[in-house]
């Protein structure tokens, strides 16, 4: 077997996901690429905030209008936007049926103090809610490479997302700056307008964070969703408190009436997250001394792909960030759905016994539904954010 080079194996899975996953509706897959549409490809960014057909790249002032001062139009006026402190900016605004098949962007600043927002079909509340940096996968603020079919994080911390996002007669999002300085955007929206099938859902995503978890409380991810719909993701930054191993928590889904019990339940937080034995390689040292080590993964469906380690003085806990993706097993509901996760390790005393933790958890779930959706518990403000 070859042995390829990690940079190479990482822009390999990069480009299988753009590859594999494409439209739900298999209309853009590899095996249907050779097929006719009657879609009409579009794009926003800041050179064409509409969309519009043969509007690009007429800017002539923007974020890059010094830096083109002797080339003048079409050279790159406009390539980001400036979003003031405290101020809302509306990324997108699609009067019409269509579905956004990728999202790239690329945010300065803090990323827990920038809200996207998406907003389907003219409704007042969002579908989408979360910190820019959680809703990649990035919850911990710092650059992390992530090669997944639903998100990929490239160098240059290039947020990707490939969630096929269909609506019947308008698309609304939003990006909320709530820190005290003006952070730059550069991003592009990529999407088609094309009739939308009767049996297409709309996505969701809700970011929640509880620090700390109460003691012997189930970590909550999605509460109060009504409807027909299937869940597909899940994306956990933790922050442990306690010493010792903390993924033996186990993962319920309480679907259509289930009460004191769910229907599915997982045997581990690891094992959830499609890993094993505290996600450690137990590899050698050139001394040749077994070593045990958290071990950073990533692939189409899930992934550790955070690790950040005590380092005796500020950085002081161990935080990771995983992901989970239902892809080619999507959790599927009928009427309602609840998804809990138990904050669980071991107690230090050679007992053999379970400890609950109080860990800071932070969380987004993604799923499909048909609308409407129940309203979101409130956004944590800025301070309640922070990671600490």
């Amino acid at each position: 077997m070859i042995k390829l080079p990690i940079a190479i194996k990482r822009c390999f899975m990069g480009c299988l996901a753009v590859v594999l996953f494409m439209q739900a509706d298999g209309q853009n897959s590899m095996e249907n690429l050779y097929k006719l549409s009657d879609a009409k490809s579009r794009s926003i960014s800041p050179e064409n905030f509409t969309g519009a057909k043969g509007m690009g790249g007429m800017a002539t002032t923007g974020t890059g209008a010094s830096a083109a001062r002797e080339l003048g139009q079409t050279w790159k006026l406009s390539p980001s936007v400036v979003i003031k402190s405290h101020t809302t900016f509306t990324l997108a605004d699609i009067d019409s049926s269509g579905c956004i098949n990728h999202i790239w962007m690329t945010p300065t600043g803090n990323w827990r103090n920038s809200i996207i927002r998406f907003y389907w079909d003219g409704e007042s509340i969002p579908s989408v809610e979360s910190p820019v940096g959680d809703f990649f996968c990035m919850g911990w603020g710092q650059y992390a490479p992530l090669s997944s079919l639903a998100v990929c994080v490239n160098p240059g911390s290039a947020f990707n997302c490939y969630w096929p996002m269909p609506f019947r007669h308008r698309c609304k999002i939003t990006m909320e700056n709530i820190d005290d300085k003006d952070m730059t955007l550069y991003y592009s929206i990529n999407y088609e307008l094309k009739e939308i099938a009767r049996d297409a859902a709309y996505f969701h995503a809700q970011y929640k964070r509880i620090n700390p978890n109460p003691y012997k409380k189930d970590y909550v991810l999605l509460d109060s969703v009504t409807g027909k719909g299937q869940y597909v993701g899940t994306y956990m930054a933790i922050g442990v408190h306690a010493n010792g191993w903390w993924g033996e928590g186990e993962i319920k889904f309480f679907m259509d009436g289930d009460s004191q019990f769910p229907t599915i339940c997982g045997t581990g937080t690891e094992d959830y997250f499609c890993g094993s034995y505290d996600f450690d390689t137990r590899t050698k040292n050139a001394a040749g001394v077994t070593e045990s080590n958290y071990t950073a993964f990533n692939t189409p469906y899930a992934g550790l792909v955070q690790v950040i380690r005590p380092d005796g003085h500020y950085n002081s806990q161990q935080r990771f960030g995983l992901y989970r993706w239902h892809i080619t097993d999507p959790i599927r509901f009928e009427k309602n759905l609840k998804v809990t996760i138990q904050d669980l390790g071991w107690h230090n005393d050679n007992s053999g016994r379970y400890l609950p933790l109080q860990d800071d958890i932070a969380s987004v779930v993604f799923w499909y539904q048909t609308e409407p959706h129940g309203r979101f518990s409130k956004l944590p403000g800025k301070d309640e954010l922070e990671v600490n």
